[in-house]
């Protein structure tokens, strides 16, 4: 899960110990110190300001400061009184162009009268255009909190992905449409740059890949999985396509990438699904048939999460109890395997798709709460569709009869019911991929990151 690095700044023009007319100090310290610990207990590093600040010349001084801190991801001002909004707009709108979050954070309670402070400075970035999360709400408060801390975690996101590159294997596969990519839409709305490599550079470096390297990687791998790693070459190709990405990707100091996996490398040397499971497995963002779309869902999610992801088609939806049957091709970390059916080893290959054959990955997906999520385009323009789901795991003679149903018994399954209107969800969706993220505070993550890119969010 990302760690935050946040500024904390405390802002009032009422400071140093100032006393209201009743003898109380305007600037409750006790309360700044326990919203402070809050923070960090959720998981935020806090870089504390050393002082309050109310004119000019200390907001230029702080955020001068934090705009030439590389590694700050956000700020939060957190209201100790009431404030001269102008006297801190000009530096916070100078800030605001390093593209990273901003946080008022305004604890309810009359005394301080820190409600004015946080209004005032809320309602003149809006007058003015600076983006930002304006939250009212305790530090006691799981969800007050949430709102915080996601905030902070989806601009520690963008700010990693920024100058980031995504890197791509090959093509287009399937004549996919809806997972294509506008270099130039990414760099705008991301800061990310996508390179690509042809599949040959990948069949070589495979191919260069030593026997002492296969045997060792076996090794690593083997725990992963309860039964032995088949032998032969369909197995080692398959490995070897594995060890392949990770030296390119490496090499070109790719943040993530995407494959095209067939036509052509599927067909000619081994289909990638053993590949995209150990990848998937070791929490590198990735999607095949050169889907962009899916793979920046994937990165999101997996960034975010803490756990594996697992990406698949939406197989079967059934309305009647809004359960979604997640299958993909062969492809899955097998760490998100669950009790009822461990990771084990199938293979891969049918007439239309990946004839050249390949190891792949089985198992059915262990219990949990999560999201599911898709970023696509419509009409050009980027949306995500986000919905909270949960997961089970069917048992004995159910699982597998349910597992027969495909046609394809042997691929990874994931039993999912969506907890959306289900109507919605079918015309909201934008690809046959689903992407499957463990965690229940996902769903504010991807909020607040579609806020912080303008994305436009379609939350079920």
């Amino acid at each position: 899960m990302l760690k935050p690095k946040v500024a904390f700044i405390v802002y009032g023009v009422h400071k140093d110990g100032l006393e209201d007319p009743m003898g109380t100090p305007f600037i409750d310290e006790a309360l700044v110190t326990k919203s402070k610990n809050t923070l960090r207990q959720s998981g935020i590093e806090l870089i504390e300001h050393e002082i309050v600040i109310a004119s000019k010349k200390e907001a230029k001084e702080c955020f001068s400061k934090f705009k030439k801190m590389d590694d700050i991801d956000a700020v939060i001002l957190f209201s100790g009184t009431w404030v001269w909004a102008a006297h801190l707009a000009a530096y916070m709108r100078d800030f605001a162009t390093t593209g990273k979050g901003i946080v008022i954070w305004t604890h309810p309670g009359s005394q301080g009268w820190r409600p004015v402070g946080g209004l005032v400075l809320h309602g003149g970035l809006k007058e003015i255009g600076v983006k930002h999360r304006f939250v009212y709400g305790s530090g006691d408060n799981a969800e007050d909190l949430e709102r915080i801390v996601s905030y902070c975690r989806a601009s520690r996101m963008k700010n990693r992905l920024n100058t980031s590159t995504i890197g791509a294997f090959g093509g287009r596969g399937m004549g996919q449409t809806c997972g294509a990519a506008d270099p130039s839409q990414w760099m705008r709305i991301f800061g990310i740059d996508i390179d690509s490599r042809d599949t040959t550079e990948l069949i070589r470096t495979a191919d260069a890949i030593t026997d002492e390297e296969l045997k060792e990687a076996r090794k690593k791998i083997q725990p992963s999985f309860t039964e032995k790693i088949p032998d032969g070459e369909t197995a080692d190709k398959s490995i070897r396509i594995y060890l392949a990405i990770k030296k390119i990707k490496a090499k070109e100091n790719w943040e993530f990438y995407t494959i095209q996996s067939f036509p052509g490398l599927g067909d000619d040397y081994s289909a990638t699904c053993f590949a995209q499971s150990m990848i998937l497995n070791e929490g590198i963002g990735t999607s095949t048939l050169g889907d962009f779309n899916t793979a920046m869902t994937v990165k999101l999610l997996n960034d975010f999460s803490g756990e594996r992801i697992y990406y698949g088609d939406l197989q079967h939806i059934d309305k009647k109890n809004n359960e979604i049957k997640i299958i993909g091709d062969g492809a899955c970390p097998p760490s998100l395997a669950g009790k009822a059916e461990p990771a084990k080893f199938a293979e891969h290959g049918i007439p239309t798709e990946g004839e050249a054959g390949g190891i792949s990955v089985e198992l059915v997906c262990k219990p949990g709460k999560g999201v599911l999520a898709r970023l696509g385009r419509n009409n050009g323009e980027f949306e995500m569709v986000l919905t909270r789901c949960s997961i089970k795991e069917p048992s004995g003679r159910e699982l597998e009869e349910r597992r027969k149903e495909c046609g394809i018994p042997f691929w990874p399954h994931a039993f999912v019911t969506a907890e959306c209107d289900i109507e919605k969800l079918l015309e909201a969706w934008n690809n046959e991929y689903a992407v499957l993220g463990y965690g229940e505070h996902l769903y504010e993550d991807i909020k607040a990151f579609c806020e912080l890119t303008g994305i436009k969010l379609i939350a079920l």
